[in-house]
């Protein structure tokens, strides 16, 4: 999947949750959508890394420490 179809995915589920939302006001939209796209990219890195925290953090280009703080915070760990 090429960058452009993943945007195109987030920009089709974004508008259908517009949609869905009818007269109602949206809010935290970008903490839901983080939320949302943090926890599958992190199963999938750690999948493709074996578990290997620090090959996965250096895939995501951050922090080891951070890497496990957010494993933690979606109960990946």
């Amino acid at each position: 999947m090429s960058k452009e179809s993943i945007q195109e995915v987030v920009q089709k589920s974004l508008e259908d949750y517009f949609n869905d939302l009818g007269e109602q006001k949206p809010s935290n939209i970008y903490d839901m959508m983080l939320l949302t796209v943090e926890k599958p990219i992190l199963q999938v890195v750690m999948t493709r890394a074996e578990g290997n925290q620090s090959h996965a953090a250096q895939m995501l280009g951050i922090n080891r420490n951070t890497l496990r703080k957010k494993l933690q915070e979606h109960g990946l760990l």
